[in-house]
């Protein structure tokens, strides 16, 4: 996979996305996660970051984030709104993906002492933040996990939000839709998307089979459904159209979620280095 392809996306993703009613809801549920897991004063390794939303957020709240992505536009918009956040000397941009990651391509960052002006590297981070779907560009989980367990502390968090087989809403508009190959293509081993003029694959793995593939080296926390009862992004114009109701869906799964697990559109999988 060519993770540039995304670069295409780097320059409205915020608009088509995160500035939605629809972004805003989901994005909101995983910063309470990510409040509750990651503290002020840690240093925190972001995988796929994407505009740099959630660096931004983070370094807001006093951590320290190297956020990578294979998509240099991708990094380049991260770099920019650290740095118009007034968060740039908490925020670490580097073009670096996923399967470079899983290759043992360390990324280290480096901070400098304020006091005597003297750099040293990153060694090991403190947690592992992975948003909305990056995991979902690669079927390499276990060399990944293995990399990540020689990055991060014991004890350290590790939180990703994946994209995975059980989604109720894609499944029944397309099938009502009579799109029936769209409406079971998260159960096929993977399927393709079309991203910036190339053909990419994406694989949807349940939260049973990533937390096996993590399990020789971070223990489950818990697993919480996000999106059971909001629409894809796709279909973000539904909200758009009825946000008091699809609001209170939203909070309404806030209290389930650890019930409901890996349905939904994402789901939350919270993980601890042993």
């Amino acid at each position: 996979m060519n993770p540039s392809a995304f670069d295409a996306f780097a320059p409205t993703y915020d608009a088509d996305f995160t500035h939605t009613r629809l972004g805003q809801l989901l994005r909101q549920r995983v910063w309470r996660v990510l409040g509750q897991q990651f503290h002020a004063g840690q240093y925190v390794l972001e995988l796929a970051c994407g505009t740099g939303e959630d660096a931004v957020w983070l370094a807001q709240q006093g951590v320290h984030v190297t956020a990578t992505d294979g998509s240099p536009e991708m990094v380049h918009v991260t770099a920019v709104k650290a740095e118009q956040a007034g968060v740039s000397d908490r925020v670490t941009a580097v073009t670096l993906s996923l399967q470079e990651i899983a290759g043992e391509r360390n990324p280290y960052a480096v901070i400098r002492n304020p006091i005597t002006d003297h750099e040293s590297p990153i060694t090991s981070y403190d947690g592992v933040l992975s948003n909305f779907g990056g995991l979902n560009t690669t079927n390499d989980w276990r060399p990944l996990a293995e990399s990540l367990a020689r990055l991060v502390k014991p004890g350290g968090k590790v939180v990703l939000v994946v994209m995975g087989p059980w989604c109720p809403w894609e499944a029944g508009w397309h099938l009502a839709h009579g799109e029936w190959g769209t409406a079971v293509r998260r159960f096929r081993p993977s399927a393709s998307a079309h991203i910036g003029g190339s053909a990419i694959p994406i694989w949807y793995p349940s939260a049973r089979r990533l937390r096996r593939e993590f399990a020789p080296w971070f223990h489950h926390l818990y697993t919480e459904s996000l999106g059971l009862w909001l629409p894809p992004s796709y279909l973000g114009h539904l909200v758009e159209r009825w946000p008091r109701l699809f609001t209170r869906l939203n909070q309404w799964e806030r209290h389930t979620a650890r019930l409901t697990g890996g349905w939904g559109d994402h789901y939350i999988l919270a993980l601890q280095k042993m």
